[in-house]
């Protein structure tokens, strides 16, 4: 399938523009300033088609270049020898201080951080007290501190989730939050070619065939001092994510897009890339009222028997997990769906095979460029869970045959270190 995607040349069939201005648009306040990242000059010199997201003004896909828009951008990202440059700028960055830090975020988080070693790093879901997702987030031990990245739309509340439960649960102890603001920029670049295109920034000293998925270190990027890699992404690709201070994120990016197996590529294209990798985009795949098991993210808390599964500790636990750690029957779970003719978008309702029942709602829908057909994500009642289970989706007004299927819709390329 690798060399399907490197040489597919563009579809006449394109993605869903007016839809991704719509999910962008819906994210922030039409009335509210929207806060520009440091590469925003850059972006509209590129072509970048601006849109609103999560208050920040932010690409949607470029225009005006041979490899732009959406469905080239896609493509290009799993292209062997590609890579793409996302500015993610938006995202909430946050170091975590204090010898109590690590019991804190067992207490929202509900993955194992106590068990990573330092540079080690893990998907992991913040939670309430009923057990829903309050967000996604990736952690890292940085040995003196812990590194947090959290969703851009979702930081604030976040921070104020954070704060609260400081001051309720751990008034006394060695805690403290350092959120980075906009000082710190951070940049994605994924795709099959984006170790050889970031080891021309990297020092000799760090060596990337060595490195594996879900690690990260402190770093120089191009000789700048207080920068940060971490390998990871929204793909399903390689791919690192790059932290730098904000003063320097234009020098950086234009220095790896000097690489021409680098892309520029916006929202629209991640959106999708994300899609087929089965990945979730909260707000609309997950919510305060989703727990994990719901979500399919049953694994954050580790396999069965390990220690966050039989301890809990998390808030919401009890919700979540039974007493012996396994876990608690759910009503709905999330599915991937395929089979339809036209793309199921956001809110289409699921219905069993001979449509008189309703079972579930769509959550994320488009045509996937490189398996060249529909392809969707949505909650459906448990019962109607098991892969390949024949249902209708009512797509403008009339239902058409789909079926229950496995995620990622396209198989996943994660870095695995050499043996």
């Amino acid at each position: 399938m690798r060399n399907v995607w490197s040489s597919q040349p563009f579809c006449g069939r394109r993605i869903n523009v007016v839809a991704l201005r719509t999910l962008a648009t819906a994210t922030t306040d039409a009335s509210s300033s929207l806060t520009k990242t440091a590469l925003n000059d850059l972006h509209k010199e590129l072509g970048g088609d601006m849109v609103p997201f999560a208050g920040y003004e932010l690409p949607v896909l470029y225009k005006g270049s041979e490899n732009g828009g959406v469905m080239k951008e896609h493509l290009w990202c799993r292209a062997d020898g590609k890579a793409s440059l996302f500015d993610v700028s938006h995202m909430g960055q946050i170091r975590w201080h204090g010898k109590d830090r690590v019991k804190f975020l067992e207490r929202i988080v509900v993955g194992d951080i106590a068990g990573l070693g330092e540079g080690q790093g893990l998907l992991s879901l913040v939670t309430n007290e009923k057990g829903g997702i309050l967000d996604d987030t990736v952690i890292t031990n940085a040995g003196d501190y812990i590194y947090m990245v959290v969703n851009g739309a979702t930081k604030f509340d976040d921070m104020k989730h954070f704060e609260a439960v400081l001051s309720s649960e751990f008034g006394s102890a060695d805690v403290t939050m350092e959120y980075l603001e906009d000082s710190m920029q951070l940049l994605a670049l994924q795709g099959p070619g984006a170790a050889e295109a970031v080891a021309k920034l990297l020092p000799s000293t760090i060596d990337l065939v060595r490195m594996p998925f879900m690690t990260g270190q402190d770093t120089t990027l191009d000789g700048i001092e207080g920068c940060r890699i971490t390998r990871c992404g929204y793909t399903g690709e390689d791919g690192f994510e790059l932290a730098m201070p904000a003063e320097h994120a234009v020098s950086i990016a234009s220095k790896l897009l000097e690489d021409p197996n680098v892309n520029p590529t916006g929202l629209g294209a991640r959106d999708s890339l994300r899609l087929e990798a089965g990945l979730c985009l909260y707000g609309h795949d997950l919510n305060d009222t989703i727990n994990p098991i719901e979500g399919a993210l049953g694994w954050t808390m580790g396999p069965p028997k390990s220690r966050r599964r039989l301890e809990g500790g998390f808030l919401g636990a009890k919700h979540v997990l039974t007493p012996d750690g396994k876990f608690q029957k759910v009503t709905k779970k999330r599915v991937g769906l395929m089979g339809m003719k036209a793309p199921a978008r956001e809110h289409a309702e699921i219905y069993n095979a001979a449509g008189d029942t309703l079972i579930g709602t769509v959550t994320s829908g488009t045509y996937s460029p490189c398996l060249k057909k529909p392809i969707a994500m949505g909650y459906v009642e448990t019962e109607h869970s098991k892969v390949d289970t024949e249902v209708s989706i009512k797509i403008r007004d009339k239902f058409q045959p789909a079926q229950v299927t496995k995620m990622p819709f396209v198989p996943s390329r994660y870095y695995r270190v050499p043996e």
